[in-house]
């Protein structure tokens, strides 16, 4: 694949596969679909292992996740005409509670906001996801998705915005 002599393997081992999960988990909440993001995430891993050599140093996150988006994009181009799913498995993220009730309660609140956060636009999916769950600053944002940082603080504000809109109103047609 690369001739990658002994210390380019070391390099990309402790720069870029520490970053891993962080490449799963955008890819996940991309895609929507756990199986895909594995796919999408090994075959982003392969990319960002072809061309390594073209790092040049800087934020490795940064630049795996950028090639994890761009890989996400590539492939939703092509395969997501013809399916849409909805699947996104938040058991990776379950709190073990004390009681049935607040397990029942906790997985309700899951469900609404997995469903809100499925109303959002792709790009807003992808700052929220970036920001909230990856913790990456707003350089870094502008970094993976090429948009300016003004830019990215003002879709994160919208999106954030439009989340919470899409949980009030699930909430209130929730009431009996």
């Amino acid at each position: 694949m690369n001739d990658f002599d002994a210390e380019d393997r070391l390099r990309f081992e402790q720069l870029v596969l520490p970053h891993v999960d962080a490449a799963f988990n955008l890819a996940r909440w991309l895609l929507r679909s756990r199986a895909d993001a594995e796919d999408v995430a090994q075959e982003a891993l392969l990319r960002s292992y072809r061309f390594f050599r073209g790092f040049h140093g800087g934020d490795a996150r940064a630049w795996l996740l950028q090639i994890v988006r761009n890989t996400c994009y590539t492939w939703l181009e092509k395969n997501r005409p013809m399916e849409l799913n909805m699947e996104f498995d938040e058991e990776l993220h379950l709190q073990t509670c004390a009681t049935p009730e607040t397990l029942a309660i906790a997985g309700d609140d899951r469900k609404r906001l997995t469903m809100a956060f499925e109303t959002l636009p792709p790009r807003f999916r992808e700052i929220l996801v970036l920001r909230e769950l990856e913790g990456c600053s707003y350089k870094e944002i502008a970094a993976i998705t090429a948009i300016p940082i003004g830019t990215v603080m003002s879709s994160l504000s919208r999106a954030r915005r439009q989340l919470h809109s899409a949980l009030v109103n699930s909430l209130q047609g929730a009431r009996p």
